[in-house]
């Protein structure tokens, strides 16, 4: 779960993670929207995620896939307080909005993994100047041309610095 709009919300939400059940994740699942417009009816759909969105104060919900093309990433759940089916207008504006969280959760985690990459890549780069350091290091101890040391190093020992 990433948001909700009131602490009733999101202890729902946090209810059918918990309870592997709820209009959510069957849309999460099926990538299709799942409406319920009247919760109390729904028991028998939902035996434990029903009462308890009835008792948090909800008697409709209408849940909206967030996807982007066949990838569905997750899943906008509308609750309201009366039940009686959603307004289309209002099924449509809540697509768009998780359509748009959508493409804003995909971005941000575009951005975490190329940060990742650039880690990896400026921890290779460290650790190649260790490296080059090492062999500037042995071409000078031991007389030899930088482009050496690393084969000098597979066959010749290196040489141990003397006890102080």
């Amino acid at each position: 779960m990433v948001a909700a709009s009131s602490q009733a919300a999101r202890l729902l939400e946090l209810f059918q993670l918990q309870n592997d059940q709820g209009p959510c994740l069957d849309c999460f699942r099926a990538g299709q929207p799942v409406a319920a417009a009247d919760l109390a009816a729904a028991a028998r759909r939902w035996p434990r995620f029903a009462p308890a969105a009835r008792q948090a104060g909800f008697a409709a919900v209408q849940a909206l896939p967030m996807r982007l093309r066949e990838q569905v990433i997750g899943a906008l759940n509308l609750f309201r307080a009366r039940p009686g089916p959603f307004d289309p207008a209002d099924v449509r504006v809540g697509q768009a909005l998780a359509d748009v969280a959508t493409i804003s959760l995909l971005h941000e985690r575009g951005m975490r993994r190329s940060d990742a990459l650039n880690e990896q890549l400026q921890a290779a780069l460290n650790s190649r100047v260790l490296i080059e350091q090492a062999k500037g290091k042995l071409a000078e101890r031991l007389g030899l041309d930088m482009d050496q040391p690393s084969a000098c190093c597979e066959t010749t020992p290196v040489p141990q610095p003397s006890p102080v």
